[in-house]
């Protein structure tokens, strides 16, 4: 018979990433008695939403894992004083609020990107530095190019953007090094996999009150 003792990212729906199954053996007995067991699983890897911007291909939505790529557990830490404290890969949402995450998904710190396990899924990798600059002077420079990124809705201070692009840009905020959260609906931050010192990374962010993105390095504890 179809096995029930499974916990994890099981059923019809799972959202594309890299997912997790507990199989409970010993529970499962009588579906496990025999000796040919055979499992599979079925599972889809190629439904990322992509768009072309020049050259590039970028997916068009947050990233929302709670794995690295081969299967181990990225932690969740709401704490602001473990995040604080943190040296290590982690992710929370936004206020702890589990709802933030559907509309933005999760908040990492850059030691999740920087993790050699690999946080961006199969066949995706994190952006460069450089990538970033490709990616906005394609788009006119920096300094038209968030107008282009920015969703059409979301954004506060009538701040929203045209979209043109497919980018879809989200207002998520961030969580600064002190574990507090900051400027939901205002700003969208995104990670460079490029190091800006031993203490800081280059990232972009984009703003409600401008038509910008900012190149700006950010401590590698933020979210």
């Amino acid at each position: 018979g179809p096995l029930k003792q499974l916990q994890g990212q099981v059923g019809p729906n799972i959202k594309s990433g890299q997912n997790s199954i507990t199989l409970f053996v010993l529970t499962e007995f009588n579906e496990l008695r025999g000796d040919n067991i055979v499992f599979k699983v079925d599972a889809t890897t190629n439904n990322l939403n992509t768009i072309k911007i020049g050259t590039q291909t970028w997916t068009t939505k947050n990233l929302d894992v709670t794995t690295y790529r081969n299967g181990e557990v990225i932690p969740q830490v709401q704490d602001a004083n473990e995040w604080a404290n943190l040296s290590t890969g982690a992710w929370c949402y936004y206020e702890n609020k589990t709802a933030n995450g559907s509309s933005y998904g999760k908040l990492y710190n850059w030691y999740a990107v920087n993790d050699p396990r690999g946080l961006a899924p199969k066949g995706t990798h994190m952006p460069t530095d450089n990538e970033w600059t490709i990616l906005t002077d394609n788009l006119g420079g920096e300094s038209q190019a968030g107008t282009k990124m920015k969703s059409t809705t979301g954004w506060k201070n009538n701040g929203n953007g045209t979209n043109t692009i497919g980018f879809a840009g989200l207002p998520g905020g961030y969580r600064d090094i002190n574990g507090d959260f900051s400027f939901v609906g205002a700003y969208g931050n995104w990670w460079t996999s490029s190091g800006f010192n031993a203490n800081a990374t280059w990232s972009r962010s984009v703003e409600d009150f401008n038509s910008s993105v900012n190149r700006r390095y950010y401590y590698k504890q933020n979210g």
